[in-house]
């Protein structure tokens, strides 16, 4: 049944009928608190094992003003007879997570989050029907996509709502071999399907995703990605240059100074440049600083210290300019930062790089894959962090007039929850988005094995969660922590979820529920880097330039993948 009959189904109800009438009675209400009330099955509620309620399902009250859905979050016999011969007190619990509104001569049923009529005790208690469950998950109608089954009811398609799942940020949990790779890579495609202009950017750390979106990405590494250092702000330059800067203060105030200066120069040597010039002498934007955006000569900061080298008296220290001096030449020179430093002219290639980064326009391939797999931690980190503050300031530039989503894979790495590890440019950059994006037309998406080494801010902006199997008790917790729902006991099922199944909850989704993903082709399946060991020591390498091809990728800093 589509999304678009399952609204008629209910719209044609008879009037006057809740979803779901005449259904077998489960049981009754015996007790409300707040959110949560307790159901007594009749002792006839003996149906099939198949349909009886379980963790996660979802039963009906009637309210008699509305139909009230809970979700199953306990059960239990309190004095279970010895013998089992007896008619045993059967107790359900149910956390109250919306309601129906019962149809009329001229309004149909409709689906609410929130409960304004509380049950009452005695009133009675059905297993929500196929109707009232397809019906559900059709409230966001034209504008939501499927992504799988409803684990209660395989017949029932799981949707999300599309412009929440991205507008209110959204995050994949999941411990490793849990099928995160696959759920993102699902949810896009089943988007992209629909909505071919997007413009989606994946920060992708382990080379995984190439062939898993075919022509509808391109895909840039350390060999094909050009991103000029002049684009570079000064924090995230400083971190190129000195990872974790211990003891270089005096060469990063020399270097605070040049840069500008640099920069002016360039611009000095161009029409466009002294255009620009000139409009920032007469407005009120200010002189150029260390963060503004164009381009400038590592050769002209080489030409810069030379020339203060020279003027410098006896009494001042040369050798934090030789420093600097030596540091500027040997990463310009070195081929892991060939992507950044590599280029033999220095042009104002600015709006080349964000047509390119962020698809636009499209051209038939939405989706921009930066794999960061083979590049070193420090500049991966920096990579990111220019990434996201680019999409971020583009988006506010811009008026959101392109929505951008940025997918970041392994984000504790780019946002760890200790504030003193990592780099902090690339955490405020993501925690910006987070906070204000929904405002410029950015999403954020983040994957994590490990929502307690996340930043918490950057969870608790994320208003969609699809948290599949995690055993780690922390994590568990932090989870729960985070989501705002009346749906923490599903978080029980966690440690027990099978492979591609999820419990989604948030804006995105109609209601908190567990889920299985669809599965996707082969082809498309994201490459698992997980070796094998029983593969790997079963045969001989016969291969004889076998450590001469891998020395040769590992001195050229170039990672190539094996063919699968």
């Amino acid at each position: 049944m589509s999304v678009s009959e399952a609204v008629q189904q209910i719209d044609a109800a008879p009037k006057g009928k809740p979803p779901g009438a005449g259904q077998a009675r489960m049981g009754e209400v015996i007790s409300v608190t707040g959110s949560h009330a307790l159901v007594m099955l009749a002792p006839n509620a003996d149906i099939d094992r198949i349909h009886r309620p379980q963790i996660g399902a979802i039963m009906s009250i009637d309210c008699g003003a509305c139909v009230v859905l809970g979700l199953v979050s306990a059960m239990s016999t309190p004095a279970p007879s010895v013998d089992g011969a007896g008619a045993d007190m059967r107790i359900v619990e149910l956390e109250l997570i919306g309601e129906f509104s019962k149809p009329s001569a001229k309004t149909p049923a409709r689906f609410r989050r929130g409960v304004s009529t509380f049950p009452t005790l005695g009133d009675q208690v059905h297993v929500a029907s196929r109707d009232e469950l397809t019906a559900l998950f059709a409230v966001n109608g034209t504008s939501s996509v499927r992504i799988g089954v409803v684990k209660q009811d395989a017949a029932i398609p799981a949707t999300v709502s599309v412009n929440d799942l991205f507008s209110r940020h959204c995050a994949v949990l999941g411990t490793t071999g849990a099928g995160k790779s696959c759920a993102i890579t699902l949810m896009l495609l089943s988007v992209l399907e629909r909505y071919a202009h997007g413009h989606i950017v994946l920060l992708d750390p382990h080379n995984e995703y190439a062939k898993s979106f075919g022509d509808l990405a391109v895909v840039f590494d350390a060999t094909n990605l050009t991103l000029p250092y002049w684009l570079l702000t000064f924090d995230e330059l400083v971190e190129v240059l000195y990872p974790g800067r211990t003891g270089f203060n005096e060469e990063i105030d020399i270097l605070a100074d040049l840069v500008p200066a640099a920069k002016k120069i360039n611009l000095s040597m161009t029409t466009n440049g002294m255009k620009f010039l000139a409009e920032r002498r007469s407005g009120d934007a200010g002189a150029i600083t260390v963060d503004t955006p164009v381009p400038y000569r590592i050769s002209e900061l080489l030409g810069l210290i030379d020339k203060a080298l020279g003027g410098l008296d006896s009494t001042r220290s040369i050798a934090p300019y030789k420093r600097l001096r030596n540091r500027l030449y040997a990463i310009s020179q070195d081929a892991r930062y060939s992507f950044m430093f590599g280029g033999l002219t220095v042009q104002d290639t600015m709006a080349k790089f964000l047509g390119q980064l962020f698809r636009i326009p499209v051209g038939g391939h939405p989706v921009s894959i930066i794999e960061l797999g083979g590049l070193p931690t420090d500049v991966a980190r920096v990579v990111v962090s220019v990434i996201a503050r680019l999409a971020f300031e583009f988006g506010m530039w811009s008026h959101g007039a392109a929505p951008i989503a940025l997918i970041v894979e392994d984000a504790h790495r780019y946002a760890p929850a200790d504030p003193n590890e990592g780099f902090a440019p690339t955490r405020r950059a993501l925690i910006r988005i987070a906070k204000e994006g929904r405002k410029t037309g950015v999403s954020l998406w983040v994957a994590s094995q490990r929502p307690t080494e996340l930043d918490p801010t950057i969870l608790s902006q994320c208003n969609t969660i699809f948290a599949m199997r995690l055993a780690n008790q922390a994590d568990q917790d932090a989870l729960r922590a985070a989501i705002p729902d009346a749906s923490t006991s599903l978080l029980n099922c966690l440690p027990s979820l099978g492979l591609g199944e999820a419990i989604a909850v948030g804006e995105g989704v109609p209601l908190p529920t567990r889920i299985r993903f669809n599965s996707l082709p082969r082809d498309l399946v994201p490459r698992s880097l997980t070796a094998s060991f029983t593969d790997g020591w079963s045969v001989e390498p016969e291969d004889e330039g076998f450590i001469e091809r891998i020395v040769e990728q590992w001195r050229a800093q170039r990672l190539i993948l094996p063919e699968v």
